[in-house]
């Protein structure tokens, strides 16, 4: 399909912040050893990933891999699966480092500050990977933000806690189904700074109900007033809301004058762009604490949802969004023995067409674009050869081409959200529309 064609289908498409996604992947028959997935990797400079699918409530837009309400015995079934799994996920390695670690969700901070003791042993006395000599990123929630589970990260040495604020307006958060007082996510800013946590990320979106120019940047307002490291702006995926069909304008057009406005409000504010999403002050080098780019090769995710990437094979396990789906696959993970999981049961197998466009999304979507020499000593070929669809781009004003590189320009880089799905392949654009939901 063109550009202009595909581009009709609005900025907002999908948002590609992994490719293949986890609904193209399916169950591998038969299972793959991982020893045999890892054997022919570069093992030296990893990214470890933790996942912990829980939480004290569900927002609305949340397509997350985690359970609200679980009961005393699962989480503490989880955990010991979950000890299981890396003594299994280790032995399988073999020779390994880290250079980067997560501990996702969920809300890895739903745990109590013994049990985020117990999973930094996991990580240090199973894989040698210790907060204090690694860049590593916590995810936490305004209600979990609490004194003694920060004080258990700063402790151990963590550098970045990023956190889900969504909106400083009560209503607005209500409007996707989360109770938060606004007075509570300032008092668990303020625990994180006492905590003395170098960097932290804050999360926002545009799009809500009843939200407006003006509480939008009320909201960002109220996030400056603690000079976040990081801010990561996020579009709302849901229906379009009859508020806005009132004034006779798309959903889109609201979403997309929402952006503009918190781009040009935080770049204005000192902060520099590195992504359709993210920004970071400007004070800070750039690079400073590494992308937490998930869809990168050489991750190690360990835990139910968690996903693992090699050059060739992509895997995790099953994937749901509904609570008995996610339930369900957590029961199985819990029970099961300790040889299963030395496999890869699900996944998705990247041939050659499929690296090379993984490659692509992953340098265009961010802010120092494409770079034609890195393209050319991965893969032996030039990138505008392989898919001349991108010179597209720059036609359209989308994109900058040098004879180094390919960047978006601002208008291309508001658009990320088309252009990613515009370089699907059709093979999983199949796959995942062929996916049941569960």
């Amino acid at each position: 399909m063109t550009l202009t064609a595909h581009l009709q289908g609005g900025p907002y498409q999908a948002y590609t912040y992994g490719y293949p996604h986890k609904t193209a992947y399916r169950l591998l028959d038969p299972p793959v050893p991982l020893q045999d997935v890892w054997a022919a990797e570069d093992r030296r400079n990893l990214f470890l990933y933790l996942h912990v699918p829980f939480c004290e409530m569900r927002c609305g837009f949340c397509n997350l891999f985690t359970l609200v309400g679980a009961p005393q015995a699962l989480e503490a079934a989880y955990l010991d699966a979950l000890t299981r799994q890396a003594h299994a996920v280790r032995g399988a390695l073999g020779d390994a480092s880290f250079s980067r670690m997560a501990l996702g969700g969920g809300t890895p901070t739903f745990l109590e500050a013994g049990e985020l003791e117990r999973v930094f042993d996991l990580l240090s006395d199973v894989f040698g990977a210790r907060p204090e000599t690694l860049p590593t990123s916590v995810e936490s929630s305004p209600a979990t933000a609490t004194r003694e589970r920060l004080q258990v990260l700063a402790e151990r040495g963590v550098s970045r806690v990023s956190i889900g604020i969504q909106s400083f307006v009560e209503s607005e958060v209500r409007s996707v189904g989360r109770a938060q007082r606004t007075a509570e996510v300032h008092a668990a800013l303020a625990q994180i700074r006492a905590a003395g946590i170098a960097n932290l990320n804050l999360d926002l979106i545009y799009g809500l109900a009843h939200q407006t120019p003006d509480t939008w940047l009320h909201s960002l307002r109220e996030a400056l007033q603690w000079s976040p490291e990081e801010l990561f702006l996020y579009p709302l995926y849901v229906r379009p809301l009859t508020g806005i069909g009132r004034l006779g304008r798309t959903w889109d057009d609201e979403r997309l004058e929402l952006y503009r406005l918190g781009r040009d409000f935080l770049q204005a504010h000192g902060y520099v762009q590195t992504s359709m999403r993210r920004f970071q002050r400007a004070a800070l080098p750039l690079g400073s604490e590494p992308e937490y780019a998930c869809q990168l090769d050489g991750m190690v995710g360990l835990g139910c949802g968690a996903r693992s990437y090699t050059r060739g094979l992509h895997y995790s396990s099953e994937y749901a969004v509904g609570a008995v789906g996610v339930r369900d696959i957590l029961q199985d993970f819990v029970a099961r023995p300790d040889g299963h999981f030395q496999l890869a049961t699900h996944g998705a197998r990247l041939n050659a067409d499929e690296q090379r466009r993984r490659f692509v999304l992953q340098s265009l979507l961010h802010v120092t674009g494409l770079s034609f020499p890195a393209y050319r000593a991965a893969f032996g070929s030039s990138a505008l050869a392989d898919y001349p669809q991108l010179g597209e781009l720059a036609a359209q004003g989308l994109a900058h081409q040098s004879g180094a590189a390919l960047t978006l320009t601002p208008a291309g880089l508001e658009l990320s959200d088309a252009l990613g799905p515009w370089l699907y392949s059709a093979a999983v654009q199949g796959l995942s529309e062929a996916y049941a939901w569960r």
